[in-house]
């Protein structure tokens, strides 16, 4: 059963449709053991009324930033100090700009920047509003600032499209809040994000496209299970995440061995870097010059990390595998499992816009006995149920 004993809880909530799912939330997280407080934006309180938040929480709902009935008048102190856990539910463009810069002019966004608790950021919103750059660039830099996103979720909107931008449910909020730093504690993990780049010249490589988001999300959520975690990074723009251990390596070769300089005394291996398969023969010692000519090269196999750490003698106790398929999802996921002898594989399917360079995906995964569908929705959402499944399947330390 899901717990929050003795937690304390302050959710902020801003101006968008899914507030109305809030009151729902509040019971979840007080039935989980929390104790909660609500702070509201004006804008959110024309979308539910702070009555029915304080009937529901047992507590008056806060708005102002200076409350003369607070201490002093300053009430958000208080709350900063007060909190464990800050969750904004639902997050808004909006919201989500203004903690992205630091602003500080009403009640919720000072919090923020006042609170030591864990901060996490519900998304909401249309799915072209979720998909833009601007947002994008603010949920990163969100992620930078240490803060977790949970969500979003993709379905049915209020606007009356289908996408991604649902507010995740009232129980994924609470499960996602739940303490689960023990539930991987004392185990090490290496994990690989990424592209790689091979070399054809000084200015130019064969690489793909691959944004390292999942790679990162994983290595995140092992971290928050307990684990410690050795990330070996091809080159991407995203920030470490919060007790993570890095390593930047730019082409296979250079990913193989960090893996192998850290595989020794490992628990676990989750391979979820997209390694060039082949590299350039020669690498030009000057800039190739564009003629009229064909240009022809040879191209030899990349060295298999994967296969490398499931046959070390130090083989870690869990290795998984990722498979990027354009078709026959399945039975290519089943075949490699066998092939490279791994204890499980996630699969999707990339092209036509799926997986590579978005917020979201499915993962497909199969171990030799079992097979999980995880449906559409946020890496970082996606990124838990995998360690979840992980957890499942590690010895424990005890033996």
């Amino acid at each position: 059963m899901t717990t929050l004993a003795d937690k304390k809880v302050l959710l902020g909530i801003t101006g968008g449709i899914a507030a109305y799912k809030t009151p729902e939330l509040v019971r979840r997280l007080r039935d989980a053991g929390a104790q909660v407080r609500v702070v509201m934006t004006p804008a959110a309180q024309a979308f539910i009324a702070p009555l029915t938040l304080q009937a529901v929480s047992g507590h008056r709902v806060h708005s102002e930033l200076l409350d003369a009935e607070a201490e002093a008048g300053m009430g958000h102190i208080e709350l900063a100090r007060w909190a464990d856990e800050l969750v904004i539910a639902p997050a808004t463009a909006h919201a989500i700009a203004r903690l992205a810069h630091g602003f500080a002019d009403d009640l919720l966004a000072t919090l923020a920047l006042a609170t030591e608790a864990r901060i996490s950021v519900v998304p909401a919103m249309n799915r072209v509003m979720w998909a833009s750059r601007p947002v994008t660039e603010n949920c990163q830099r969100l992620e930078a600032l240490g803060m977790r996103l949970l969500g979003p979720a993709s379905g049915e909107q209020a606007c009356g499209e289908v996408g991604a931008g649902r507010m995740i449910e009232p129980d994924q909020i609470v499960a996602a809040l739940s303490d689960k730093t023990d539930l991987l504690a004392g185990h090490r993990f290496v994990v690989t994000a990424g592209p790689t780049h091979e070399a054809l010249d000084p200015v130019r490589f064969l690489g793909n496209r691959s944004s390292g988001r999942m790679g990162f999300c994983l290595a995140a959520a092992l971290a928050e299970a307990g684990a410690r975690v050795d990330l070996v990074a091809g080159p991407v723009n995203l920030a470490t995440p919060p007790g993570v251990s890095r390593c930047d390596v730019q082409s296979a070769r250079e990913m193989l061995a960090a893996v192998m300089a850290r595989i020794e005394g490992a628990d676990g291996f989750v391979g979820v870097a997209a390694v060039a398969d082949y590299r350039p023969e020669s690498v030009a010692d000057h800039k190739i010059k564009k003629s009229d000519e064909a240009l022809a090269m040879r191209l030899v196999p990349n060295p298999d990390i994967l296969a490398e750490v499931s046959k070390h003698p130090a083989r870690p106790s869990l290795v998984m595998g990722f498979a990027a398929e354009t078709r026959d999802l399945a039975e290519a996921a089943r075949q490699k499992l066998a092939r490279k002898q791994l204890d499980l594989i996630a699969a999707n399917l990339v092209g036509d816009g799926l997986a590579f360079d978005c917020k979201e995906n499915a993962l497909e995964v199969f171990s030799t006995e079992r097979h999980w569908s995880l449906p559409q929705q946020a890496k970082s959402m996606l990124a838990r149920a995998l360690v979840d499944i992980i957890a499942e399947r590690m010895p424990s330390k005890g033996g």
